[in-house]
């Protein structure tokens, strides 16, 4: 059982021991901390909150609204939502800041609380680091009944924010709507299941929906990698659809499947999208994680453009995409972040600025995805027993590559000819993440089994 703080949120598994897990205490202490900032600049703040499907969603937002309420902060409950809905919420409503419920990717046991500020953008570091400190302090004071916070519904958050995405200039509902094509989405008994349908019908298109009404109890692993996709791909091929659209359970990620039930690949949801917009736009800056493939890099650079690097976490690319006056950008994990509609990784945006490509294309899902350079990546984790000895592993790997070329912004990346090893521990779990990018799928997986040999050679050394 795990509580884990960082620039992803407070996230955690339900139940067990205080301190050491989300429990109740857990959860008044973060948000009293998030009122107890909120209302250093603002005498009666508002705050939108929002959940995925999970099993615990519905009594963690209750429990969301009432402390917010106690601390004198009026709410707006979206109830079941998106990750980006909740975020276009709070630039629509006026908010002060905003509370998703959600573990993302994580298993079912898992849930999250997830900061927003005014802008509806993830806090930052620094920010969060003060509101952890003020919770373990738990010195809160709470509102008086005449100062008591109301709570009020929102239940029209998706179906705005699918209405402020066909106002896009990228988007062509008419095209789309055209083509009378079928699509089939995995909604993985989460919000999925309830955005990108009501997207498709705003589109004219077919829809064929699977895993999305046993909310809470993921059909499958909710990460959405090509492995845990199988029941999607048959779908596609079976219902002869042009598309199969996957989500993670609060639809910040997207992946799809092309029309001959093969994954287009994660990595290359960002470079086809970011495709759409050098082209449409000219020359222009591109931003993603540390992780992410070189295939976006090589895409911005034939086309005159400049790539640059962020560490991973969807704070660390906005800061560089403003920075960088970005066109586009996002996580090579399927997140991709429109700077024309809000800073946030939205899936939602991604299904429709996708389908609006393929139109203007008129190509299938399979040859889109043929005219990109071809990178093999490897992802892998390496449970750790004590977080703290990252340090020394990096350390540790450092050496053992003495003359070659790194980033230490977060974790340590070596580069190698045409390929990459990135180790660092997860904002998410208690592990060592392991990616690697090569030319080949064998070159890929050398890297990860090298890598994952030493440090599996440095943990017995601090084991003996």
């Amino acid at each position: 059982m795990t509580l884990i703080k960082s620039i992803s949120g407070i996230r955690g598994t339900i139940g067990g021991e205080s301190g050491q897990n989300l429990t109740p205490p857990d959860i008044v202490g973060f948000i009293s901390a998030y009122a107890s900032l909120l209302k250093r600049s603002n005498s009666k703040p508002l705050v939108v909150i929002g959940r995925d499907g999970r099993v615990s969603g519905q009594a963690l937002t209750a429990m969301v609204a009432s402390t917010l309420a106690f601390c004198g902060i009026d709410v707006i409950d979206c109830g079941l939502s998106t990750t980006p809905s909740v975020e276009m919420a709070v630039i629509k409503k006026g908010a002060n800041g905003g509370i998703i419920c959600t573990a993302s990717h994580n298993p079912k046991q898992w849930n999250a609380l997830k900061f927003l500020d005014e802008k509806g953008e993830f806090i930052s570091a620094e920010l969060g680091t003060r509101l952890v400190q003020i919770a373990e302090n738990a010195q809160f004071e709470y509102a008086v009944i005449e100062d008591f916070g109301e709570i009020t519904d929102y239940p029209d958050s998706i179906a705005d924010h699918i209405s402020a995405i066909l106002e896009m200039e990228t988007v062509d509902p008419d095209l789309i709507r055209s083509k009378n094509w079928t699509v089939v989405v995995d909604g993985i008994n989460s919000t999925g299941s309830i955005a990108i349908p009501a997207l498709m019908a705003r589109l004219g298109l077919e829809c064929i929906t699977i895993n999305g009404d046993d909310f809470g109890n993921f059909a499958h692993d909710p990460e959405p990698l090509p492995k845990h996709l199988h029941e999607l791909s048959k779908k596609v091929v079976a219902s002869s659809a042009v598309l199969g659209i996957a989500v993670d359970p609060d639809v910040d990620r997207l992946v799809f499947i092309s029309e001959n039930g093969q994954a287009f690949g994660e990595e290359y949801t960002l470079v086809a999208i970011a495709d759409y917009y050098l082209q449409k736009y000219g020359s222009g800056t591109t931003v993603s994680n540390l992780s992410s493939s070189l295939a976006l890099q090589d895409l911005t650079k034939k086309t005159g453009g400049n790539h640059y690097y962020a560490e991973v976490g969807e704070k660390h690319v906005v800061n560089e995409m403003k920075k960088r006056d970005a066109l586009i950008g996002g996580e090579g994990n399927g997140g991709v972040i429109f700077p024309d509609l809000h800073y946030g990784r939205d899936a939602v945006a991604g299904v429709a600025v996708f389908l609006t490509f393929l139109a203007k294309k008129n190509m299938l899902p399979s040859e889109l995805r043929n005219t990109y350079p071809v990178y093999h990546m490897g992802k892998d984790k390496i449970n750790l027993p004590d977080r703290s000895i990252t340090p020394g592993i990096l350390e540790f790997l450092k050496k053992e590559f003495p003359e070659n070329e790194k980033d230490e912004r977060d974790g340590l990346k070596i580069y190698f000819d045409q390929s990459w090893i990135h180790i660092r521990s997860s904002n998410t779990e208690p592990v060592l993440r392991i990616y690697t990018e090569a030319k080949t799928v064998q070159d890929a997986r050398k890297l990860s089994e090298m890598a994952s040999e030493k440090i599996t050679e440095f943990l017995k050394t601090i084991n003996r």
